[in-house]
């Protein structure tokens, strides 16, 4: 296959690529500041467009579940940008009132399409209305969270923190559900459900990624893992199921060409 940016390869860093939900459109977002389109065709590749978005390194981009706006957070920023592909508009969202963070970077869009969570600092959940883009409520785990995952159905979240603690939450009612520990787990990086609810992916600093089937993750507080996954070396920075649930991805951005299919 031909690179699928080939008619724009972008200056920095790529922090996203992401397909569009239902076109044949993908997208990429970096340290160069700037969010590409390109129509994939498997020849040429056309980009469709690009914007630019000054002085903001993106650190995360992501489409909306209709796919009709993009998302992107910057890396020291406490601002975000909404791309409104309908009619062609960037909107600076300067400030959520009610949310006091330095910085916002990492965020989830719940399945259904209702929810965005900004994970802040010191262990502050903030979820959003995807529709005003306002706060409709805040969560607190203990410590710090550094990963979080909407299960497919958007009724709860599982927020990973720093600690290697998963607290599990009703998106209803703001309440904390239950909370477990991820065995052996020296530090939290990343977490995903997969999308027939049936298993929990967790991925530590030291590389291992822990396996678990979602009805034990509710109600043990020590759960033992189906199956730890020892194949990276380096910290676990990304885990992400199929839409089969067939096959899970993990993968490590502090080495080159860490990625295993399991």
């Amino acid at each position: 296959c031909l690179p699928a940016n080939q008619e724009r390869f972008a200056d920095g860093r790529l922090a996203t690529v992401q397909f569009h939900p239902s076109a044949q459109v993908v997208m990429t977002a970096g340290h160069d500041r700037s969010l590409s389109l390109f129509q994939v065709d498997g020849i040429r590749n056309p980009r469709i467009q690009s914007i630019y978005l000054e002085s903001f390194p993106i650190y995360k981009a992501c489409f909306s579940v209709d796919g009709e706006q993009v998302i992107a957070t910057g890396t020291h920023h406490k601002m975000f940008y909404v791309y409104d592909m309908m009619n062609g508009s960037i909107i600076p969202m300067q400030k959520v009132r009610g949310v006091e963070e330095r910085f916002l970077r990492s965020f989830e869009i719940s399945p259904d399409g209702s929810f965005m969570l900004l994970t802040g600092t010191s262990g502050y959940l903030h979820l959003l209305s995807m529709k005003t883009k306002e706060l409709i409520s805040t969560m607190k785990v203990n410590g710090r969270c550094t990963a979080c995952a909407f299960t497919p159905d958007s009724s709860k979240i599982y927020s990973y923190s720093k600690e290697g603690e998963v607290f599990i939450w009703d998106v209803r009612s703001r309440k904390c559900l239950h909370k477990f520990e991820d065995e052996g787990s020296l530090e939290g990086k990343c977490i995903a459900v997969s999308k027939n609810n049936q298993y929990v992916a967790c991925g530590s600093s030291s590389g291992v990624v822990n396996l678990y089937t979602t009805d034990v993750c509710l109600k043990e507080n020590h759960p033992k893992p189906v199956k730890a996954i020892m194949n990276l070396v380096t910290s676990a920075t990304c885990v992400t199921f199929n839409p089969t649930t067939e096959i899970l991805a993990v993968a490590s951005r502090e080495t080159d060409e860490a990625v295993k299919l399991v």
